[in-house]
């Protein structure tokens, strides 16, 4: 097998981070894999208890928050192995997991970007994700194939083209990474793997889902607290995202619906929930597009001022 690097991203999550360092060494072919952990500027640098977990981590930590593609990007960096496969920290494997998508890779070498079967954790019989549909380019939402269902097996042999992967795990050639680039660090939080999966489908690769092994994902079945941050991201990424993956006209279409439809939706919801806190985020979010070119680069020092005065208060 093709060395694969493990690549995954830490940020104040120590305890997850070493769950997943174990759950790679007893269900992996060490000598197959490299694993590489950035951490992302974390309160505390558990560097020492993460080597101790995994001796032969190679661990690099960045003094600045770069995001989840930033973050990412550090890693593929210094990453050498044939195959990439960018995991969450707050995922486990099983075993077999990193052998089966490399045969699917080796076997399929017009996929780009591939993504497993998804399962929650904390109920492994309720299914994540099993590949998402084409974003409408009108109200920019898609849906995610098999979320919620009970998973009875039927996409245990299922292996097909879809419209994104997911970024909780993901597996890609070097060498396809180095033709079309990294990932884009413009979005900072969310939306950034989506845009990946255009820069490949543009590149003539294809986003792949198999169902021939899974993952297992900590994040909660329940909708989690609305804070100013993913307020503020969702709504300036979704925007950025149609900037720069559709036509100006559809652009026009697009932001009609988004600001006299969407919003106001967004904004009286939030009236309901006693939220008021988070509206000022849904208009940092719209006037950042306003204000910013679709290739333009945030620094992290900007996302603070944004985003730093509520956020100890409101997560």
């Amino acid at each position: 097998m093709a060395l694969t690097s493990i690549i995954t991203v830490n940020y104040n999550q120590p305890g997850v981070t070493l769950d997943l360092l174990n759950s790679i060494k007893n269900n992996c072919a060490l000598d197959e894999i490299e694993v590489i952990l950035v951490d992302n500027a974390s309160d505390i640098d558990y560097e020492t208890q993460f080597k101790a977990s995994y001796p032969t981590l190679k661990y690099i930590r960045s003094e600045v928050n770069l995001g989840f593609a930033g973050g990412n990007n550090l890693g593929i960096q210094q990453a050498t192995g044939q195959h990439i496969l960018m995991i969450n920290n707050d995922t486990e494997l099983i075993p077999g997991f990193v052998e089966q998508l490399n045969a699917e890779m080796l076997a399929h070498p017009e996929i780009g970007i591939l993504s497993p079967l998804i399962l929650y954790h904390d109920d492994p019989d309720i299914i994540q994700y099993a590949g998402y549909t084409p974003i409408n380019l009108i109200t920019g939402r898609n849906k995610t194939i098999g979320l919620g269902q009970l998973n009875k097996g039927q996409y245990a042999n299922a292996n097909y083209e879809t419209s994104f992967c997911h970024g909780a795990a993901m597996m890609l050639r070097k060498a396809d990474i180095d033709q079309i680039g990294m990932m884009p660090e413009q979005y900072f939080l969310y939306y950034e793997e989506l845009d990946w999966c255009e820069m490949f489908k543009r590149a003539g690769k294809k986003i792949w889902f198999t169902g021939k092994t899974h993952i297992l994902h900590k994040e909660s079945m329940s909708v989690g607290k609305e804070s100013t941050i993913k307020t503020y991201f969702l709504t300036r990424n979704r925007l950025l995202f149609m900037r720069r993956n559709s036509s100006m006209i559809n652009v026009m279409l697009f932001s009609l619906y988004y600001l006299l439809i969407a919003v106001p939706k967004q904004l009286f919801g939030y009236l309901l929930k006693g939220r008021t806190d988070l509206i000022p985020f849904v208009f940092k979010g719209l006037l950042w597009n306003l204000f910013h070119s679709k290739n333009h680069l945030t620094s992290q020092l900007a996302n603070n001022l944004i985003i730093a005065p509520t956020v100890s208060s409101s997560k």
